[in-house]
């Protein structure tokens, strides 16, 4: 049993992209450098569109980053990096965008909080600017609320009402109901400008799994806006990457989300590719997108007291990473592969068979043999200090000779095309 039908939303082209309308589950990411440093910036996106992200976001939060803005779009073309640009704005993106028209221009998409757009009776004027600015570059939004920076108006307003109820909510739940209502007045305030609402993506971020779950429950019931999921401080290492996967993956699987970013905290200096990695990864162990093959690995036990499978099986899925970018150029589906390393006999050999391509490494007091399955059945046995480089010529003869070439498909299409004229 599979994920349930995606919700239906509005198809919205950002650049080249399409987010909603049954289009797949977009990954994106943003850069943590200052945007107003255009190479590090440049090398930064460049990394993450490298890695798999299909949009990228970059704060714009003064004069020298909006300035900046044009100069990091030429300098990404001139490298052949097209990945659409999103600038993140708060509390002065009405002013950077009006005195900056060659940043509004650059950007694919804007994103605008409604939390800090302005307050008081700036609050409309500057919002309305915003959204101005969008309708003459023809730019779509995101609309993202943050709890973290949340319209306290708008809250303190349904916490008094929620008091005078005879049902109160908890205060929980009226932060959630706020954060929904705050993203759908804005929407509808975005139209009422006249936006399009092919032109609207929302969100309402929190950092906690279960009210993230909670809010983007109740906001795909009560509109059709295309919705973009994450948590807005999922933290670090393991910890961010099982509240991210715990979160997302029950709104995936019951059909809500649109695109999604695994807002992962690095290392000091550590790679920001990373979540964008986990990203694919999540979506494509759920069955919803394919973007790289997959590995299959035993975590070990008392019968593979040899490291060797262990090292094999990250060699080998370095290997894929670092070869993908090409094979996919080359090869037709290669990203649906799926390779197994297992380490004894035990599931070794029926593990391997359910794979494209697997070997079955000898345990502890096993002999030293190594047999290789491909597409179910046994190939043949390596032994030797040699194995794991024989196994690495195995998967790329594989690939070679299992995939078709594109150029091979793409002759055959024109072909096609003249014998149909």
């Amino acid at each position: 049993m599979g994920p349930a039908a995606r919700r239906k939303s509005i198809a919205v082209k950002v650049a080249g992209i399409t987010v909603g309308g049954g289009a797949p589950i977009v990954v994106q990411s943003m850069t943590n450098t200052d945007t107003a440093d255009v190479a590090s910036t440049v090398a930064q996106v460049e990394a993450l569109a490298k890695a798999g992200s299909e949009l990228v976001r970059i704060t714009v939060d003064r004069d020298e980053a909006a300035r900046a803005v044009p100069h990091i779009r030429e300098a990404l073309d001139r490298r052949g990096i097209d990945v659409p640009l999103i600038g993140d704005f708060h509390y002065i993106g009405h002013k950077l965008l009006t005195e900056n028209p060659a940043c509004a221009e650059g950007l694919a998409k804007y994103r605008i909080n409604p939390g800090n757009v302005g307050f008081r009776e700036k609050r409309d004027r500057q919002f309305s600017t915003m959204i101005e600015v969008a309708l003459k570059y023809a730019k779509p939004v995101r609309i993202g609320v943050n709890w973290g920076s949340l319209d306290q108006e708008l809250l303190v307003r349904l916490m008094d009402e929620n008091s005078a109820s005879a049902n109160p909510r908890t205060a929980a739940e009226v932060t959630q109901e706020a954060m929904v209502v705050s993203a759908i007045e804005s929407a509808r305030r975005a139209e009422e400008l006249g936006l399009s609402p092919d032109r609207i993506i929302l969100s309402c971020k929190v950092s906690e799994v279960q009210s993230l779950i909670a809010v983007y429950g109740a906001l795909a019931a009560r509109c059709s806006y295309p919705l973009h999921l994450g948590l807005t401080e999922a933290g670090m290492g393991s910890k961010g990457i099982v509240a991210s996967t715990a979160g997302m993956a029950v709104l995936l699987q019951q059909g809500i989300g649109d695109t999604i970013r695994v807002s992962l905290t690095p290392q000091p200096g550590g790679d920001r590719t990373q979540e964008v990695i986990v990203a694919q990864e999540m979506l494509q162990v759920m069955g919803l997108r394919t973007f790289m093959p997959l590995v299959t690995a035993c975590p070990g036990c008392g019968r593979t007291t040899s490291t060797v499978f262990q090292k094999l099986a990250g060699d080998i899925q370095d290997h894929i990473r670092a070869r993908m970018p090409q094979w996919s150029k080359d090869f037709e589906g290669v990203e649906t592969m799926t390779v197994a390393v297992m380490g004894c006999i035990v599931n070794g050999p029926g593990e391997s068979k359910h794979a494209d391509i697997g070997i079955s490494l000898p345990g502890t007091g096993e002999e030293p043999s190594a047999p290789v399955f491909i597409d179910g059945k046994k190939a043949r046995t390596l032994r030797g200090q040699g194995i794991a480089a024989e196994f690495q010529a195995i998967v790329e003869e594989y690939v070679r000779t299992r995939y078709r070439r594109r150029e091979v498909a793409t002759a055959t299409s024109a072909s096609s095309a003249v014998a149909a004229q």
